[in-house]
């Protein structure tokens, strides 16, 4: 049931059968459809995702009105508002699901026991935080560097399968950009 976040553990820590044991008590699964929230503005975000299939995204709605997407994530990939996780204060982000989506779920107050518990895993979870930051990094120096279209054909080149998994105006905002340019830019137009 557990097997694809065990298999991406291995990927940076071994953890021994009662370690596996241990963790899987802490852990629940859960199936999100469609445009279903797990967080909304104003919410104390107490849950990590780890996504076993589909895609989700955080959001934000900006002072228009019009939702800014500022991550997604796919299978194999984890999703949370670490501040609000963290500094357990209100959320400024929505979690939303694009697809319907299995993910596992880790709760703030079970994890820091399985912390204590498993200390190894303190190093996964070190090793994750680290490349979704420095993944962050990357997107704001795309977004200060690159024009509009270099971006759209940079993340185009890099993840394919977003392109075909993820609306045009959810993929246009998270390229800084709107849906009408988007459209010109697929056409071929700009």
């Amino acid at each position: 049931m557990y097997t694809a976040l065990f298999t991406h553990i291995e990927k940076f820590v071994t953890l021994e059968a009662s370690e596996v044991a241990l963790l899987e008590t802490a852990l629940s699964l859960a199936t999100i459809k469609k445009k279903d929230h797990v967080l909304r503005e104003g919410q104390v975000c107490n849950t990590l995702y780890f996504i076993v299939k589909g895609c989700m995204r955080q959001y934000i709605i900006n002072s228009k009105g019009t939702e800014q997407t500022l991550q997604f994530g796919i299978e194999n990939w984890w999703i949370t508002d670490y501040l609000s996780y963290h500094n357990h204060v209100p959320s400024h982000f929505y979690i939303q699901a694009v697809e319907n989506s299995e993910v596992i779920a880790l709760e703030k107050s079970v994890l820091e026991s399985i912390l204590i518990q498993v200390p190894k895993l303190e190093r996964y979870f070190r090793i994750v935080s680290q490349k979704s930051f420095g993944a962050a990094q990357m997107r704001i120096k795309f977004l200060f560097t690159m024009s509009a279209e270099e971006r759209y054909h940079h993340f185009n080149d890099l993840n394919p399968e977003f392109v075909q998994r993820v609306p045009q105006y959810m993929l246009a905002s998270y390229l800084d950009f709107s849906a009408e340019f988007m459209s010109k830019i697929r056409a071929g137009k700009v």
